[in-house]
């Protein structure tokens, strides 16, 4: 078993788990692109994330870390120390790079997003409520629900506009399923992590488990459907794997530091700021205009000053006579 990790200060952690939104919203372009230029969202996210897993695989071999990390695997899978649930977490990231190829070029990225935001700050309330993620139970405090209620007025302000009316909703369900999945396996990542020791080995297995479940849903799909598929040359449009590889690896290690709630808000907040700018200057079919943009972003950063505000801003309460308090 490998030692714990040291604390990182918490501007450091909040900031890593920005970054992991503002990828997480490119990527989303990047697979929505190439979904809407192969023709088919399955194999776009087929695609994707089979490329983050070739890539991981040549790091775990290349790696010291990363061989060490895959020999733990296998050693606690043997031993039954490491749970198979534990190597799920790839249903979840399978799930939201395929609702990425099938919805993000006609929804754009902000609409997408919001709907991650309401997913992921309710599940992760109760992740971090119920203990499941690796640093324990975290308290649900009264600054963490007003975060969280805020993330969730972003949300709605953001569909505001007539916005529903131009978007099926199983296009919104998507993401907001997508989102509930990717606090649930920030979770579960972390905890892997901790068992083998480093994100590279959570990473692989998350990409591993996913591209299978992709590969047989595109082949399903395809012998169902016969879609007639285009091969774009434009390398950029394959870098949806690689920013994948970056924010699972970036999560896994700092989730021990943050808690499930709060990585995905400091995510929300990256996401909600990459997507605004990515809409604006790459405009999808839907959106919810520049003003309601603004103000969604503002909000969305709001939820994450108040879900970090620190105990102390709490009154003290001090022993009276007795034991009692005094008012």
């Amino acid at each position: 078993m490998s030692s714990a990790p040291a604390r990182l200060p918490a501007w450091l952690a909040l900031s890593g788990a920005v970054l992991v939104g503002v990828l997480t919203a490119v990527q989303a372009r990047v697979n929505g692109q190439l979904g809407l230029r192969i023709g088919d969202g399955l194999t776009a996210a087929a695609i994707s994330f089979g490329s983050g897993l070739l890539l991981l695989l040549v790091l775990s071999v290349a790696l010291p870390a990363g061989r060490r990390g895959v020999a733990r695997l296998i050693e606690g899978v043997r031993a039954r120390t490491i749970p198979w649930w534990m190597l799920a977490g790839g249903l979840a990231g399978a799930l939201t790079v395929a609702t990425q190829g099938i919805a993000v070029a006609v929804i754009g990225v902000s609409l997408f997003t919001v709907g991650v935001v309401a997913g992921q700050t309710l599940c992760g309330l109760v992740l971090d409520r119920v203990g499941y993620g690796p640093a324990g139970v975290v308290a649900v405090t009264m600054p963490r629900v007003a975060g969280g209620a805020l993330a969730l007025l972003a949300v709605v302000v953001s569909l505001q506009g007539g916005v529903l009316d131009e978007v099926p909703w199983w296009m919104l369900l998507m993401p907001f399923l997508a989102g509930i999945g990717i606090a649930w396996q920030q979770a579960t990542n972390g905890r892997l992590r901790q068992r083998v020791g480093t994100p590279l080995t959570a990473t692989f297995v998350n990409f591993a488990g996913g591209t299978l479940v992709l590969v047989l849903a595109a082949v399903v799909h395809g012998a169902a459907t016969a879609p007639t598929l285009t091969v774009p040359t434009e390398p950029w449009l394959y870098l949806g794997g690689v920013l994948g590889v970056i924010y699972i690896f970036l999560s896994a290690a700092l989730v021990v530091h943050t808690g499930v709630l709060l990585l995905g808000l400091g995510a929300v907040a990256g996401q909600l700021i990459a997507a605004f700018l990515l809409d604006l200057l790459w405009p999808a079919a839907a959106g919810a205009g520049v003003v309601l943009g603004i103000v969604t972003v503002l909000i969305a950063l709001c939820s994450v000053v108040v879900a970090t505000a620190p105990r102390s801003w709490r009154p003290r309460r001090r022993p009276g006579r007795g034991g009692a308090a005094q008012g």
